[in-house]
């Protein structure tokens, strides 16, 4: 049996403190991943990183959800030990989605809205400004590259982008990134930064595969991705229906 046989493939999903930045049901993104490699064959292994362990370099898929300001203290102490790593693997291409929190701190840094800086990753050419209202709601966006994007929003802070960088998506309905310029997360060469919870895949079964397609692409091939079988997401086209017409 050759190494491009599904029933030989697996992949290795990293999750990001899963303990501490796992709100609005984030964790069903790590779900709906492990479901869609299952249902095709594929097995899923989930190595979770939490604070003051090694980071597991063989990651294939990197996910970050959001948290409360008590997670995000926790993580900020272990972010800047992990810097370098997560930074290689993103820039080699590895996908990943990071959501709200973990979205933010992967930024140059988070201003509050006491004036206190928070340094980030500077993964992300971005930074976000904390204030005093949320930018909550149900959020519908449009991307070049995924179509239509469903979700739901809920943070104080603001990001705007760097000149330079390409946002997910472009918002039809909702506040997105900043309530101002229209722009929603940001695309960084195969990374995903997002404040669409949700969760945001089990919504947007789209964005699933694109993760699933870059990783296998990356560990088997280019072949492995263009045989990706497609799945019946009728129900998922019923749900998100519903969720489009609900008002903000």
């Amino acid at each position: 049996m050759s190494d491009s046989d599904s029933s030989t493939r697996s992949l290795n999903i990293v999750h990001l403190y899963p303990h501490e930045m796992n709100i609005y049901g984030d964790f069903g993104n790590l779900l709906t991943l492990t479901r869609r490699l299952q249902w095709r064959g594929i097995e899923a292994v989930v190595l979770d990183h939490h604070a003051g362990n090694p980071f597991p370099m063989q990651a294939d898929i990197i996910l970050g959800g959001g948290g409360q300001d008590s997670g995000q203290a926790v993580i900020q102490q272990d972010l800047p030990l992990i810097q370098g790593p997560l930074r290689e693997l993103i820039e080699a291409g590895v996908p990943a989605l990071l959501v709200c929190g973990t979205y933010q701190l992967f930024g140059k840094y988070f201003k509050t809205s006491a004036g206190q800086i928070i340094e980030g990753l500077g993964i992300f050419d971005l930074h976000t400004i904390g204030c005093e209202s949320r930018l909550i709601g149900n959020i519908v966006t449009r991307s070049d590259t995924f179509g239509e994007i469903i979700g739901y929003e809920n943070h104080s802070g603001k990001t705007y982008l760097g000149r330079d960088a390409l946002p997910l998506a472009r918002v039809v309905s909702g506040a997105g990134n900043n309530g101002e310029d229209k722009t929603e997360g940001i695309h960084h060469r195969n990374a995903l930064g997002t404040y669409l919870h949700g969760p945001l895949l089990p919504k947007n079964p789209q964005i699933a595969d694109y993760l699933i397609s870059c990783a296998l692409t990356n560990r088997y091939g280019s072949d492995a991705a263009v045989s990706l079988e497609l799945l019946d997401d009728e129900l998922t086209v019923q749900a998100r229906r519903i969720a489009k017409s609900r008002p903000r």
